[in-house]
Order: structure tokens, then C-alpha cells, then sequence
């Protein structure tokens, strides 16, 4: 039978800064009150009055409402961008100072020698060159706007110090008390693009795990595991290549699939999985430890963004729906925030509002006063992994040795000796398993016993984001876009990491674009590690953009994105094999065809009211498969007790229901019975839209071999599931207790905010002055108010919708929005988590956009100015 061992990866990066030694001491400092009031509250920011910036050439006004979130008022562009630098400092100036650590692999300069692997690991795949590179394609405009913020945040630094910055430093300052953080550069900017690429990097771990799958496992069954996108009971974006936007079947089984692949055609005909699974491992292991910026990938990651046109709505206008679905973060990854020019014209043409990224200048999802846009990731196979034939300094290439690329990289490492690393690269990208002793010595391992030369396999990473490129210009052409055209222009610079652009402009139009750079490839379908000694699976270009999906006013009047196909499968280009599975754009399809069908003309607050939809349509599958094994003879007690549960549920993953728990509780038992016990544990299930979809074709196949283990006494589909229900039943009464009328999801599907540096220290003390929660919350995996989980490991939520906006282009002012946190990255200031209650419970914020309605939501007001 496969490993029973706990699952090994996991979705939280556990960075652990604090040495033995320093622990005890914060802890003895943290009791005695050597972090005390005063140095908890020093860093928090001025919101009133006025304040003297260096570089200012003219006064800005800064507008705060009783959230904290700032609204800023400049008479030039350049003004504007340094005050956003300035007010970014203000409040999150530690997660910019983190962030640009972790994207440029100096972490060990903050923390020490633990992280050296990590450093080693960004180092290789070269994210601050990249940005140093994409700094000097900037246009003149992009490039001073980019050191107008820099210089903001330098006016910042340059009157801030130590914990007058964030209480983290007083914290870092115990263990290593000469760091000082560096200037700010554009370059540190343009490198968090980097980070958004990664996390968002579609398909990698899918294709890292059928290899590792097919060390155990035969093709088909491999192809079992992955199942490709129902087209014939899911909808498409768009109806390109014979998709089908309308498609709606709530409570549908799997139909028809379009195959994703199962590599028969690419790498596993010239070499067995088996030989480089080690890599594999490795390279999982080494992605798994960095630290997630933006949130888990792969399988559980996405967002919906949906957007109505005026012919469906009360107002006779557009409305559009955003929640980026990423991971459990505090301080939110994002930053509300208004920039506007007191005057708009081409010299400073920027009146926008909307959600930022602090470090990063602009709005990155939001509406300015003509035009609104959202995200969702696209998810398109962005990157593949090569396996070489690597011999001393060379590999091999259609049939030649080819020289290695080599550059040296020193890593300083706070109270230890600097750390010198060579990444070694070939056409394809940086050698990935070519990082630290470990990685040699299974390289030396596998050699020896396939009897070729040591180190003859490693892994290399083809990866679009590793190619310099114009994202960093895209941000300000969104921000100040009048029309359909302009944005157009603006996404074909958006290059990484490809998203789904949702749009609606006050004119009434409607529209969607796929933007980015998708490579086209001579062989392969990118679903498995190629093999790096041929051409024939080289990568050939990238789709040009007059190619990629793009809609505009459709006839249905309504555009919806939830990370599923774009196309259908009739489109002559790859986008991906990987596509979300679409159980969430099923449902809002199904909602916003409810509401049309009845007559309905939709509001704000429907659409509000979709972005909290919890049906589970899983469950709804499998709930009366598993009742009709209850009603047989010989059902056990347990197992009728659960049927009485589940016989009146609707399906929703409510915050109160006691269905909902035990049915979680049931699938996660089921998918550890059916396959944890028997795949190797880096594969184990998660229990997102993938699964759904696996477990959901396998009801229909009651005798497959995937139902049976011996050493469970289950033979078929119905033994299965009525032994994982017994199983839950035991499980559920231990974790909630024997009294049903007491269960409810929401006692075990919790929400702790985690500080992203420091929250995970190992030190109570220290985790306690920056972590909060839990919160008790509704949702779950795949489901629309995607509060997802991990069935691998327990039952906290671990990504999540990171905001929820509503814009009405009817009146921007009616507008709603919500942060996961607040505005405020400073452990205890009032704005830290006072947005988390409302996120929690489905309710936004008014979101003031005009300069009336700013004015009239300000409760402070700050005048940055030039100095005297």
C-alpha cells in the first residue's frame, strides 16, 4: 500500500528567523515589557495635520475615512507618486522592506543563515536581474513615475528609524541590531512583479506531480488524477474555439472531458519519470519552502471577476464584480487607496481608485473616472521543466555538448560568513536542481544506479517571467485608460503574470482580454517535464496578442471569469491543459441566469450577495450517492445518522451548518482512504476543483480499482464510501462533539491571519504580537466564496478571496469595497485587521470616490508639503 506518513508539503511558509538563544531572550524581553506600549505605538503614522517631504514641489492632500484607507490629492503626477511612496511607508513599510528581500533572495541579510536556501533558491532563477533589466526597458514616463515613488519613500525612511518604522525591527533588532534597510530603487518596485509570477505560475506543481505519479502509477490512471475541462457541462469564457459561455448545469456529474494530457507524447517516451523523480521531490520541497507572497499555487488558486452590462442591470449601467482569491495574508497583500489629480489633463492624467500593492507604485485593480477593470488568473502553462543531460560543464543539445552558462552569486548573511553560489543555466533556463549538497548528491544517486556519468540529470526551468519584459509600464496606462482602445494598449503590455482582464467603462460597453506572453512549442503539451536534449520540444515564440481571447459588448450582455477555460477546445493555440475545472463560473453563471430568467434587472448588492454564494457542487454529487448506500440493509448506525444529517441540506457551505461539517469531514477522510494511503505523499490530495471532478467521474464507475483496498475491507464504490462515512462519523463527534445540534462548519473552518515574516517564529510571545484570530467562517474549496482548504492537512482556511469589490459605473460613489485586513501593517493600530469582521461575513465598505464624497467620508487630513 502507498505511504500513510503525514503529508510533508504545505501551504504556509514557516519562516523561522529566531535562533534558539534569541528566542529566550525575546521571550524574557517581550514579558518583562521590554516591547512595551510606547515602542508598539511609536511607528504609527501621522494622519493629520501636515508634515514637511522632501522633493515635493507642490502641497498634497491626504484624505483618510474611518477605515484608514487614504485617498491622496496631487497637482502633478510626479507629486502624486511621491506622496503614494511616502503614504505606502507610512503604513507598510516592513512588507515593502520584506517583500524586496524575499524577490531579490537577501533574506539571510534580515534573518541569518536559515535563510540561505531560500536566497539560494531566488538567486537561481535570477527575479532581481530580471527587474534590473525590465527597469531600463521603461518608458521615460513609467521610469520617473517608478523614482518619484522611490523618492517618496526615501523622504520617509530619511525622518524614520528602527521601530519608528514597524515594531518588526524592534523585534529584528534583538537578534541582528546593525541592519538598516537599504534606499528604495525602482528596481525594488518592479521585482514584486516577479513574485506576483510565481505565485500565479499556473501549471508547475501540476506538472511536477503526474512525473511524480507516473513513478507509481500508469498512464491512464495518471490521466485519471488529471482530468482536463468539461466543456460539454462547465462554461467557457469566451466562444472562441466552439466554447460555451452559457453553459450551466448546477448539479451536473462530469461530462465529456478534453484530455489534458498524460505526457504519452512528450517526455516519457524518452525517459522514465522514475530516473529524475528525485529531482522532483527536491525541487517540491524547494518551492514548497519559499515564502508565498501572494498565496498557495497551483491546484485551490483563483479568483472570480464577472462584469454586467447595462441591458441587465437596475441602473442601466455596467456593473463589475472582483475577488482575487490568494493566501491568508496580514497585512492584506493588497492597499486601498485613491490617487487623484486635482486637475486632469495629459500632463497629470490620473483620477483613479482602487486596490495597490504597497512597494509598488499605481492601482492595480480598481476604476478611474471613466473606465473599471478586475483580475483573475488566466493560469496559462507558463512554465516547463526540462530535464538535462548534464556532463561536468556542459549538457547536451540535438546531439552536441553545449557549454553551461555560468554567473556567481554572493549571499551576506547576518552574523555569519557571506555564501558563494554558481547557478549554472542552458538555453532553456537556470539548472533548478543544481542548488546545495542535497540536490549533488541525489544527482550522484541517480546517476550511479541508471550507470551513467554523476550528475548527468538535472532539471532546468523555462519560466516567461525569466524574459525582460513591459509589465511594469502596464500599471499607469490601466490607471489613466479613457476607452475600450486605450485599455487594449495597456493589457498588451501586461506580458507576467497573464491574467483575465475583465472591463466596463461609463459609456455602457462591456468587455474582456487575455493578456501575456504564452509560449508556442515545437512538441509537448507542457502537462510533463520535456526532454532538454532535443529540439523538438523547445519552445518556439509566444502567441501574439492580436491572437489571444478578447471580447467586447457580447450579445449575451455579461461576461464571467473564474479561472476557467477561456477558450474552448477547438482554439488553435495551447493555452493550457490545466485549466480550473470551473465549478465556480458554473455557479455564477447559474446565479446571474437565475436572476435574468426571472425578470430580474440586477443591483450591487446581488452581485454582492453571488460573491458570498457557498453551493458546494461537490457535495451535491456526492451526498446522494452516499444516501442510496445508506438506505441499503446493512448499513451501519453511523452511517444512517450521517444520511439524517445530509437528507435536508441544500448544499451550502454555510457558517452554521452541521451538514456542511460533517461533509467536510467525510471528504476529507474519503480522499485520504481512496488515494493518500496509495500515491506518494507529495501528491496527496488537496481537495480542490480537481478533485471534485476526479471523484465525480469515478461514481459512475463503481467497480474501479481506485474504490478497493484490502487492508480497508473495500471492495467497490458503495464499500468505499460507506467506510469513509462511518470513518467522519468518529471523526466529526471527536472534533465537535456528540450533540448534532451543536455542529456547524464554522467551529473547525477558521481564519488565523499570520504575519508573514515573523507570525510563524516558533515563538508564542512574538506570534502573539502579530498574529489575530481566528475568525469562524462559511465557504470552502471550488466554491464562490472560496474560503479554501486543505484536505491534506486539516480544516483552516488557507486562501481565500484577498478583497471584494463592486463597481457601479452607474455612480462610482455607489461603489463597494473590503480588504481581508486593514490598511495598516502596525500590530495594534486601530486599521491593523478592522476590516477583517465585514470581510468574514460577506459585507463591504462605501467607497467613496468623488471628491465631494471623499471629502465628506474624511475623518483625518494630512498636508504633505514641500519643506520651507
Amino acid at each position: 500500500m502507498g505511504d500513510d506518513t503525514p503529508r510533508l508539503r504545505r501551504h504556509h511558509r514557516v519562516l523561522r528567523v529566531i535562533g534558539g538563544v534569541v528566542a529566550v531572550l525575546l521571550v524574557l524581553v517581550v514579558v518583562a515589557g521590554g516591547i512595551g506600549v510606547w515602542t508598539v505605538t511609536r511607528s504609527f503614522p501621522q494622519t493629520s495635520g501636515s508634515v514637511d517631504v522632501p522633493g515635493l514641489t507642490q502641497p498634497v492632500t491626504v484624505y483618510r475615512d474611518d477605515a484608514g484607507v487614504p485617498q491622496l490629492y496631487a497637482s502633478t503626477a510626479d507629486d502624486l507618486f511621491r506622496a503614494q511612496g511616502y503614504v505606502h511607508a507610512q503604513d507598510r513599510f516592513w512588507e515593502m522592506d520584506f517583500r524586496r528581500h524575499v524577490t531579490s533572495g537577501r533574506l539571510s541579510e534580515m534573518f541569518g543563515a536559515s535563510q540561505v536556501p531560500t536566497d539560494t533558491f531566488i538567486r537561481t532563477l535570477g527575479w532581481r536581474r530580471v527587474a534590473e533589466q525590465e527597469v531600463k526597458l521603461l518608458d521615460p514616463t513609467s521610469l520617473r513615475y517608478y523614482q518619484d515613488y522611490a523618492d517618496g519613500v526615501n523622504a520617509y525612511l530619511k525622518q524614520h528609524s528602527g521601530a519608528e518604522l514597524s515594531l518588526e525591527y524592534a523585534v529584528l533588532g534583538l537578534q541582528n541590531p546593525s541592519y538598516k534597510p537599504q534606499p528604495w530603487t525602482p528596481a525594488d518596485s518592479v521585482a514584486w512583479l516577479k513574485a506576483m509570477a510565481w505565485d500565479l505560475r499556473s501549471n508547475l506543481e501540476e506538472e511536477v506531480d503526474r512525473a511524480l505519479l507516473a513513478t507509481k502509477l500508469k498512464p491512464e490512471q495518471v490521466a485519471e488524477l488529471h482530468p482536463g475541462y468539461s466543456y460539454t457541462t462547465h462554461p467557457t469564457i469566451t466562444d472562441l474555439g466552439g466554447g460555451s459561455p452559457r453553459t450551466v448545469t448546477p448539479d451536473a456529474q462530469p461530462g465529456a472531458v478534453a484530455s489534458s494530457g498524460s505526457g504519452e507524447d512528450s517526455a516519457s517516451a524518452a525517459v522514465d519519470p522514475a530516473q529524475y523523480a528525485s529531482g522532483l521531490e527536491q525541487l517540491a520541497a524547494s518551492v514548497e519552502a519559499l515564502p508565498q507572497l501572494m498565496g498557495p499555487a497551483g491546484d485551490g488558486i483563483g479568483s472570480n471577476s464577472w462584469v454586467v452590462g447595462g441591458a441587465h442591470t437596475a441602473s442601466g449601467k455596467p456593473l463589475l464584480a472582483n475577488d482575487p482569491h490568494l493566501g491568508a495574508a496580514l497585512p492584506s497583500v493588497w492597499y486601498q487607496m485613491g490617487l487623484h489629480c486635482t486637475t486632469v489633463g495629459p500632463k497629470c492624467p490620473f483620477d483613479v481608485a482602487g486596490f495597490s500593492f504597497s512597494g509598488f507604485p499605481g492601482i492595480v485593480i480598481g476604476h478611474n473616472d471613466r473606465i473599471s477593470w478586475g483580475f483573475t488568473n488566466l493560469g496559462p502553462d507558463v512554465a516547463d521543466l526540462f530535464v538535462e543531460k548534464v556532463t561536468g560543464n556542459t549538457y547536451e543539445y540535438d546531439g552536441k555538448q553545449v557549454p553551461l552558462q555560468k554567473r556567481t552569486e554572493r549571499i551576506h548573511v547576518a552574523g555569519g560568513a557571506d555564501v558563494t553560489i554558481t547557478v549554472r543555466s542552458t538555453l532553456h533556463g537556470p539548472i533548478v536542481t543544481d542548488i546545495g549538497d542535497a540536490y549533488a548528491r541525489i544527482a550522484k544517486d541517480q546517476a550511479g544506479k541508471l550507470g551513467i556519468p554523476a550528475q548527468k540529470f538535472q532539471i532546468s526551468l523555462a519560466w516567461t517571467a525569466l524574459t525582460p519584459g513591459t509589465t511594469a509600464n502596464a500599471i499607469f496606462a490601466f490607471d489613466a485608460a479613457r476607452d475600450w482602445t486605450a485599455f487594449r494598449a495597456a493589457a498588451q503590455q501586461f506580458q507576467v503574470p497573464s491574467q483575465n482582464l475583465v472591463y466596463a467603462d461609463v459609456d455602457g460597453h462591456i468587455g474582456y482580454q487575455a493578456p501575456g506572453l504564452i509560449p508556442t512549442r515545437t512538441g509537448g503539451d507542457g502537462t510533463i517535464p520535456m526532454p532538454g536534449w532535443s529540439s523538438q520540444y523547445a519552445w518556439t515564440g509566444t502567441i501574439p496578442f492580436d491572437q489571444l481571447p478578447s471580447v467586447f459588448d457580447p450579445p449575451a450582455g455579461y461576461i464571467v471569469t473564474a479561472n476557467n477555460a477561456a477558450v474552448g477546445p477547438g482554439f488553435p493555440q495551447l493555452i493550457t491543459a490545466d485549466w480550473d475545472l470551473g465549478y465556480r463560473a458554473n455557479q455564477i453563471e447559474a446565479r446571474l441566469s437565475g436572476l435574468f430568467g426571472a425578470g430580474k434587472k440586477v443591483t450591487a448588492k446581488d452581485m454582492s450577495a453571488i460573491q458570498s454564494d457557498t453551493y458546494d457542487a461537490n457535495a451535491a454529487a456526492l451526498v446522494p450517492v452516499l444516501q442510496a448506500v445508506a438506505d441499503k440493509p446493512d448499513a451501519s448506525a453511523d452511517l444512517q445518522r450521517a444520511a439524517r444529517l445530509l437528507e435536508n441540506w441544500d448544499y451550502r457551505d454555510d457558517a452554521d451548518s452541521a451538514a456542511a461539517a460533517y461533509f467536510a469531514v467525510f471528504w476529507k477522510e474519503l480522499l485520504h482512504d481512496m488515494f493518500g494511503r496509495k500515491l506518494p505523499v507529495a501528491t496527496a490530495p488537496t481537495g480542490g476543483d480537481r478533485w471534485f471532478s476526479v471523484v465525480g467521474s469515478l461514481l459512475s464507475q463503481p467497480d474501479s480499482s481506485w474504490w478497493a483496498d484490502s487492508d480497508l475491507g473495500t471492495s467497490d464504490r458503495d464499500s468505499m464510501l460507506a467506510y469513509a462515512a462511518d470513518r467522519a462519523w468518529g471523526s466529526a463527534r471527536k472534533l465537535l462533539g456528540d450533540d448534532t445540534s451543536s455542529w456547524r462548519w464554522d467551529r473547525i473552518h477558521t481564519l488565523t491571519l499570520k504575519n508573514a515574516s515573523l507570525g510563524e517564529s516558533g515563538v508564542a510571545p512574538i506570534e502573539w504580537l502579530f498574529n489575530r484570530g481566528p475568525w469562524h467562517v462559511g465557504g470552502g474549496s471550488a466554491v464562490v466564496d472560496a474560503t479554501g482548504w486543505d484536505a491534506s492537512v486539516g480544516y483552516a482556511v488557507s486562501r481565500l478571496p484577498s478583497m471584494r469589490m463592486v463597481v457601479d459605473l452607474s455612480r462610482f460613489d455607489a461603489s463597494t469595497w473590503v480588504n481581508l485586513t486593514g490598511a495598516s501593517g502596525h500590530a495594534f493600530d486601530a486599521h491593523y485587521t478592522d476590516q477583517t469582521d465585514l470581510w468574514a461575513t460577506g459585507k463591504t465598505r462605501p467607497w467613496p470616490f468623488t471628491a465631494a464624497a471623499v471629502r465628506h467620508a474624511a475623518i483625518q487630513t494630512l498636508t504633505l508639503r514641500p519643506p520651507r
